[in-house]
């Protein structure tokens, strides 16, 4: 993991992260091939933003709020493969859920990460309501997962 030598890196660090996290669902969106999984694209790209403006709120000083309740994991990611979406493949739903919760795994666990290295407690506890959101956004992937891709086999 990286060093950071002030909040504000760490803060600029998890931005830079909220930002990729929003393009990779924008990227989705735009290659989809029904309304709907744009639509649900399309909704976690503008959760990302949250996230991102919820940092950027903090680098300004303004109040932070505590971490929320925990999350039920279906460990569905736990059992999958990394998969890569080639931008010139046809668009497939299966390897975009998959992508979609390895990267909210990852986002939980730097968010979880983040918060174990931060001394402020104020931080420690947005950095864990964050993982929290990322870890939400998992289980809902994982819950699609297991309607239309698992329940299909």
């Amino acid at each position: 993991m990286d060093t950071f030598g002030s909040v504000n890196e760490l803060l600029d660090f998890a931005i830079g992260k909220e930002l990729e996290a929003n393009q990779f669902y924008v990227n989705l969106s735009n290659r989809a091939d029904r309304q709907s999984m744009k639509e649900m694209f399309d909704s976690f790209a503008a959760e990302e933003l949250k996230h991102k403006e919820k940092l950027e709120g903090i680098k300004q000083g303004k109040k932070l709020v505590s971490a929320e309740s925990k999350v039920t994991d279906l460990k569905i990611a736990d059992y999958t493969t990394d998969v890569n979406l080639n931008a010139n493949d046809e668009f497939d739903f299966q390897k975009a859920l998959l992508v979609a919760m390895q990267r909210e795994k990852a986002s939980y666990k730097l968010y979880s990460n983040l918060a174990e290295i931060t001394e402020d407690e104020g931080l420690k506890e947005v950095l864990l309501g964050l993982a929290n959101e990322e870890a939400k956004h998992k289980l809902y992937f994982e819950t699609q997962y297991d309607e239309y891709i698992l329940s299909e086999n």
